[in-house]
Parts: C-alpha cells; structure tokens; sequence
C-alpha cells in the first residue's frame, strides 16, 4: 500500500498545500495558540520557532509501539521547541531549551531519504505541529527523489484543526497524545490552554481522516489511528475520563497505547503532586479505566518498582 502523499505528489495538490503552509507563517495559526506573528520575518511566537525548522536528531528508533517499531525500526526526527511546556517534560532541553539546530528544506528531505535508506518501516515526526509547512516542503522534495514511507504524526495532540487538514492525505498514521480532561491540570502542568476542547476536535479530525489501525502481513502499521494517553501520579489527568470519551466519542475498537513510564523530571521535581513516579495501584487503576471504557485495542506497559523490579506487566493486542 502506498502511502497517501504519492497520490498528492502526482496530482500537484502536495506541492499546493506546502505553499499554502508556507504563506501562514506569515500570521502563524498553526497550533491553538493562534500567535498570529509573522515568522517568515523572523519574528517568533510561544514554541519560539522561526522560518526554518530546527532538528535535535533524527535515527532509527526501536522503541515505539509494536506496529510502529517493527522488526527494522521507526525513522524518527524530532524536532525542537513545543506548543508546551509540560513540567515533567523528559525531553526538556529539546522541547524548551531549544537544542537542535536549523535545517532547511533540503537538508530535511536528506535526512528523510537517508532513514529510508536504513531500512526503517516509517518516516516518524516527533513535535512537529509548529513546523508543518518546513515538513510539507520538504516532503514534496524527499517524494520526488524517491520517498515511499508511511509518515507518523507523533504529537502532543495540541493541534488546530485548520493545520490538520492540510495533511488529509499526506499523514498514514496519526500518534498523537490525550493528556488531559481537565483544562486546569493541562494549563497548570502543561501550558496549555483550552487543551481539553482542543485536542477532541484534534483527535476526531484524525479519526475521521485515517480511521482504525490498519497493518500489513508483518503487523506493521500501514495506516490509522494510535492515542497514547500518559497515566499520571495522583489522577491529574483524569485517566478515566480521558479513556471513556475515547471509547464514546470516537470508537471502542481504537488503539489505544496506555502509558506508565511518567517519573519526575525538569520542572516535577520536588512538586507535591508530579514529584515521585506512579504506584502500582494507580497505575492499576487505569487498567481497570481501560476496561471500564470498553476500550478492546491497545496496549498496556510493564511497572516497575523503585528497585526495578517487575510488579505489572501486560500486552494486549486486539484482533
């Protein structure tokens, strides 16, 4: 199955959208944030982002869900800067430190066609909400020389719907985030504002663009739609809730990738409520959310102790 962007590529309507991309940064709305500064001026709005994209690194990754990972690996770039500022951020130097550094959209494309070349089963973009016109650009260089990987949009699922459906047709696979059910946990601990109403209309957009996980003889995704959903200590995202609006609003059947590896980092330590790791009872407790939803695909990771040892380990997979 080829992926969709070719289609696009043929038709001249991926080089039209990365234009139309392109002429926002002009006014730059791409994120619910709506800065409306003019980047192409250089001028930079709350993720700090300017005219080009700017990349910590790009390599074979091995550790995403199975169907993204695979035997060979995902490509994955990750991008520099945020739309947030969670507290707990693993990735803090690169989401709010700014590391990286600039790349233009030949560059890009260069290091799409070399993760290619290295055998990964697809083409992975980490945080790249704030950089989609850089990213459509560079695609419709990396397709003509030759790109033929699924893209993955692997994102914190702050999105603004308009940005979405310039990539209707271009993204196979959607990975995006449900962090939160409360809009004063998202803005206290993660910047965000307006989060919860944000990402439902982001996470239906989705849904309605690439539907359920779909995956080859090989079990490699090839198409569909992935929510991670980070279980938090002390129930701050509202786990519960976050997994039965899943299970209502959008389906059931909907992979759903149940997240324990939150521990304190950056701004969480010392906090009174983000500052140890999870229990294992609550960590069993979104288990059980989970199955209250009806939630039926998935998966579900291994919690260890403090000391390391295994206390919960389960791997569903629905058929």
């Amino acid at each position: 199955m080829a992926p969709s962007y070719l289609r696009l590529l043929e038709s001249g309507e991926l080089e039209r959208r990365a234009e139309e991309a392109l002429a926002r940064l002009s006014s730059c709305r791409l994120c619910p944030r709506r800065c409306e500064v003019d980047r192409l001026a250089g001028e930079r709005g709350y993720c700090r982002a300017g005219r080009q994209a700017v990349v910590a690194s790009w390599n074979v990754h091995p550790w995403e869900e199975p169907p993204i990972s695979g035997r060979r690996g995902s490509g994955t770039i990750f991008f520099s800067g945020c739309s947030g500022r969670c507290r707990f951020c693993q990735n803090y130097p690169i989401s709010q430190l700014g590391v990286g550094r600039p790349v233009d959209e030949d560059e890009l494309a260069d290091m799409m066609l070399e993760l290619q070349d290295r055998g990964c089963h697809n083409l992975n973009l980490v945080t790249p909400t704030h950089f989609v016109p850089q990213i459509l650009n560079a695609l419709v260089r990396a397709a003509r020389q030759g790109l033929a990987l699924p893209l993955v949009y692997n994102s914190s699922g702050y999105e603004e719907v308009e940005t979405l459906r310039l990539l209707d047709g271009v993204v196979d696979i959607y990975l995006p985030d449900a962090k939160y059910a409360d809009d004063q946990a998202a803005r206290e601990f993660s910047g965000f504002l307006h989060y919860v109403e944000a990402n439902r209309a982001a996470l239906k957009e989705m849904y309605r663009q690439v539907g359920e996980l779909q995956v080859d003889e090989e079990g490699i995704a090839i198409r569909g739609l992935i929510i991670r959903h980070l279980v938090l200590p002390g129930g701050v995202a509202g786990t519960p809730q976050v997994l039965s609006w899943i299970a209502r609003e959008l389906s059931p059947t909907v992979h759903v990738s149940l997240l324990s590896q939150y521990f304190p980092a950056h701004r969480a330590l010392g906090h009174p409520l983000l500052g140890r790791k999870l229990t294992w009872e609550e960590y069993d407790a979104a288990i059980a959310a989970f199955e209250a939803a009806g939630l039926e695909n998935g998966w579900l990771q291994e919690l260890e102790e403090e000391d390391g040892s295994s206390v919960h380990q389960v791997d569903r997979e629905g058929k």
